[in-house]
């Protein structure tokens, strides 16, 4: 059981799926959010959901509730940082239910709080909603937000380190309707 808490992002509009996608059955679950909760529950002690809505999801978990009317990770991150003072976080967003307990292990060991984060890098690109952040972060993210410099990409700015994956498919988002049916023919229940 790994003891860094996870939180778990919930809090975009889902507007490229049409609906909200954290709604959506999957993996055998009701809901995407529930599949995704309780696989990373076998995984961390601690699993807590990000979301602008609280209300909307009907089954038990611990929230934090993004107040922030934007409607940006960046915006997320801040709130997290101000309601938790853990020295780390484990982050992963709610539509890439693929990425593995070996990677999340890798990161997590890999980490250290000299860096204000650790991320995965797949083959494509920068995962910034797959890593460990430390609580130093936080004042990047404050800056991010004055300045409203609201791409995530733009935590490359600060102190990070990345650990390479080879493989394309853990990361794999569910945005659009054709990834979710795509992602729904290769759903496992998996830790």
């Amino acid at each position: 059981m790994i003891h860094t808490p996870c939180i778990l992002f919930a809090g975009g509009k889902s507007s490229r799926m049409g609906r909200d996608k954290s709604l959506l059955p999957f993996g055998g679950a009701p809901t995407l959010i529930q599949y995704q909760y309780q696989r990373l529950l076998k995984i961390f002690s601690h699993v807590y959901i990000l979301t602008k809505d609280p209300n909307k999801y009907r089954f038990d978990a611990e929230f934090i509730h993004e107040t922030d009317p934007l409607y940006s990770p960046v915006a997320g991150f801040c709130t997290l940082f101000e309601q938790k003072n853990d020295e780390a976080f484990f982050v992963l967003s709610v539509d890439t239910p693929f990425v593995t307990r070996e990677i999340i292990d890798t990161l997590i060991k890999t980490h250290t709080t000299t860096f204000h984060a650790t991320l995965a890098h797949s083959q494509k690109s920068l995962e910034p909603l797959c890593g460990v952040y430390s609580q130093s972060a936080y004042q990047c993210f404050r800056t991010m937000r004055t300045e409203n410099r609201l791409a995530l990409k733009q935590i490359e700015q600060c102190n990070i380190q990345t650990v390479c994956f080879q493989e394309l498919k853990p990361f794999t988002n569910i945005n659009y309707p054709k990834d979710y049916q795509k992602a729904l023919q290769s759903a496992i229940i998996q830790p």
